[in-house]
């Protein structure tokens, strides 16, 4: 293989590398809708879940954002009456991982009180969409 190919073809791959990422960052933190899915309250047995809605913080012990999102979120659901913060570790239960649909950690769900999964954010949920997707429920 020639140099000159060698570098175009190692140009040409970070290229790719860099606008992934980029778009992989822009998609963080940002709410979606949860589809047709219903949380269990049974798989998170410990906890209660909140008169009004439930954010439900899906994480795993080598999760690296995870304990930024459990601060983020458990002051945001005490600041809210009704609504309350649940955590559920995936490496204990990665079962769970299929049921919901979650390829990443820390992945967030807002839950009505009937279960719906009205919204869900990946990665670091930015404030501003959680009080959208709060005054939606």
């Amino acid at each position: 293989m020639s140099p000159a190919l060698a570098f175009g073809v190692a140009a040409a791959l970070l290229a790719l590398a860099t606008i992934v990422g980029i778009v992989v960052r822009r998609r963080d933190g940002r709410r979606r809708d949860g589809g047709a899915l219903r949380f269990d309250p049974a798989d998170a047995p410990s906890a209660e879940l909140g008169s009004r809605a439930t954010l439900v913080q899906f994480s795993t012990e080598m999760c690296a954002r995870c304990p930024q999102v459990r601060r983020l979120l458990r002051d945001y659901a005490s600041g809210l009456d009704g609504l309350a913060h649940v955590e559920v570790d995936l490496t204990h239960r990665p079962d769970l991982s299929a049921r919901y649909r979650v390829l990443q950690t820390p992945t967030t769900f807002l839950v009505d009180d009937s279960g719906a999964v009205r919204a869900r954010f990946h990665g670091v949920p930015q404030r501003h969409a959680l009080t959208e997707a709060v005054a939606a429920v």
